[in-house]
């Protein structure tokens, strides 16, 4: 028998969001400590929905993909996207603006 996980899912969908959104920031540096910046940045603005198990999952998973709840993950990563460029804590030079 396996030890079940804990296991955050808004996680999986902030990452699927900001690998979709990245691309339309040419200015982000986009180096791993910029990448988790804007995680950590998300995630900290987003309720949690731990699961254990795959029963917990699919009910959590449909409501994370209701237009509502990826609407504000979208939202929230876009901001951390336009902060996290404008004031990058990996040393590379901020943008010109």
């Amino acid at each position: 028998m396996t030890t079940p996980t804990l296991h955050n899912l808004v996680e999986n969908h902030v990452a699927q969001v900001f690998d979709q959104l990245k691309g339309h920031f040419p200015a982000f540096c986009g180096c791993e400590i910029c990448r988790l910046d804007v995680m950590v940045y998300a995630l900290n603005r987003l309720p949690p929905r731990y699961v254990i198990g795959l029963s917990g999952s699919v009910v959590t998973e449909i409501d994370l993909e209701r237009d509502q709840n990826r609407a504000a993950i979208d939202v929230t990563v876009l901001d951390g996207l336009r902060k996290v460029t404008a004031a990058p804590r990996c040393g590379r030079v901020k943008p010109a603006t």
